[in-house]
């Protein structure tokens, strides 16, 4: 028995080969009027689209990053794209919004560990220093977000929230000048350690984090 499913972009489908389908109605390989599609509930996907743009971007960057191939990453349809996002700003927005979330919330968990300011100071130093905030896709979406957000600005309501959850998960341990500081040096020295041959060592950065918590 041939089923038959309408995607996210309404367009039908058949579950086995042998049936056809269409926008317009169906019929079933002897010529019998096939019933009608039913609507296959995927109330996922658009999360799971915004998930593969952040790799889609990371690989290819914004310039590079199209509804096709985002669609083609994430194996539907592609008017699925149109379905769920109004555009590429649409898209884009909703994935670094995604992203800095993500990243925020690991920055969240890290620093509630914290017992104490020195454990604190140890945390920030395994944020500059770790993997959690220079995965390869992590920094390399982080990097094509601050580009798009230095150029438009109605990009920056996002570097700006989070900005504003680092230093609010900051302030937990330290005064507000001194999240501010810890929050610019995490920043800057985790893009000079991704970008530089010659990476500031872990002593360096432990030193710079301790003279900004106890100067």
């Amino acid at each position: 028995m041939h089923g038959q499913y309408l995607e996210d972009d309404g367009r039908a489908r058949t579950d086995e080969q042998g049936g056809t389908s269409g926008r317009g109605g169906s019929l079933r390989t002897g010529g019998t009027p096939a019933a009608a599609p039913r609507r296959r509930h995927d109330p996922g996907r658009r999360g799971r689209l915004i998930d593969v743009a952040i790799g889609v971007i990371a690989e290819y960057g914004v310039a590079g990053t199209t509804h096709r191939r985002v669609a083609a990453a994430a194996d539907v349809p592609l008017g699925s794209m149109t379905y769920h996002f109004a555009g590429m700003d649409d898209l884009l927005h909703a994935a670094f919004t995604r992203l800095a979330g993500r990243t925020a919330d690991v920055f969240d968990t890290v620093l509630s560990r914290a017992g104490t300011v020195e454990e604190a100071g140890d945390a920030v130093v395994g944020l500059i220093t770790g993997t959690t905030l220079n995965g390869s896709e992590t920094m390399l979406a982080s990097l094509e977000l601050y580009a798009l957000a230095a150029r438009r600005p109605e990009f920056r309501t996002i570097t700006d929230a989070w900005m504003a959850r680092s230093r609010e998960a900051l302030h937990t341990h330290f005064d507000p000048q001194t999240a501010l500081m810890l929050d610019a040096l995490i920043e800057g020295t985790t893009l000079h350690r991704a970008l530089s041959l010659d990476p500031m060592p872990v002593s360096t950065v432990r030193t710079a984090v301790e003279r900004i918590i106890r100067p």
